[in-house]
């Protein structure tokens, strides 16, 4: 079986449309400028592994009839990453196991504070969220996957991204939200067949990275594909995409690598 990744939201927190907004993006009638909370779901022969539960994780699990989780992956404790926590529940109806989540212990700690209820001695309810905790700060395995977590730099918050690695299968790696990347990580990335990186918008933030800067980065690990997300509305995709080199491209929502 290939390993498959699916991106479920290529959007920044507040999506596209945004609310109350008319702009060319917000207004457009182009499906790839209707972008969910940014999340990918990657399928390996033996393990179907979320990374972040948005809050638009309903829909997406609707839309990609995701029906089984085998562990999720957060990279930060952000909202656009975790609000969809409680729709994980429709993923240990059938499990007898607690859920493995996986993280840095910073963002495992707010996920226990925030949701209390579910990490309680207490939560003994059939079919509630059960979660298995896994900090990580090395690289561990999901079956026959390697999993490499890659820290980066995103305001105050401690952020993460993941490499992907399986014999016979291409290589991913997934960095939604970043300013800068050290050069530790940035060694992290030698070799990659996919690279999936923020690039929020044309014009410098303060806590993610602009399309050049993104574009930038990219060239510099040289993967052999590289992949946009964490898209914002202040992007005219098409505009700039005819601008960018022919291995760099914009995901969209719905959007399958295998």
């Amino acid at each position: 079986m290939k390993t498959t990744l699916t991106f479920l939201g290529t959007s920044t927190s507040v999506g596209i449309p945004v609310i109350g907004c008319d702009c060319a993006s917000c207004s457009s009638d182009d499906p790839k400028n209707d972008r969910m909370r940014s999340s990918v779901h990657i399928q390996t022969a033996t393990h179907s592994i979320l990374v972040d539960s948005g809050p638009d994780l309903r829909q997406q699990a609707l839309r990609h009839n995701l029906r089984k989780v085998d562990a999720v992956l957060y990279t930060h404790c952000h909202l656009d990453h975790t609000a969809g926590f409680d729709e994980l529940r429709a993923f240990c109806w059938r499990r007898d196991s607690p859920l493995p989540l996986y993280s840095s212990l910073s963002c495992l700690d707010e996920l226990s504070r925030v949701y209390a209820w579910a990490f309680s001695p207490e939560n003994i309810y059939k079919g509630y969220i059960k979660p298995a905790v896994h900090p990580v700060a090395a690289p561990f395995m999901l079956g026959e996957t390697k999993v490499t977590p890659l820290p980066v730099q995103h305001g105050s918050v401690e952020t993460i991204g993941f490499r992907f690695d399986q014999a016979g299968q291409p290589s991913i790696g997934y960095i939604p939200d970043a300013k800068s990347i050290p050069e530790t990580t940035l060694d992290l990335l030698d070799g990659l067949d996919h690279f999936i990186i923020d690039a929020l918008r044309p014009s410098p933030h303060p806590t993610h990275l602009s399309l050049p800067e993104a574009i930038e980065i990219a060239q510099a690990v040289g993967a052999k594909q590289t992949w946009l997300t964490h898209i914002s509305h202040e992007t005219d995709y098409l505009l700039e995409e005819s601008k960018l080199p022919p291995n760099i491209r914009f995901a969209h929502d719905t959007l399958t690598l295998s």
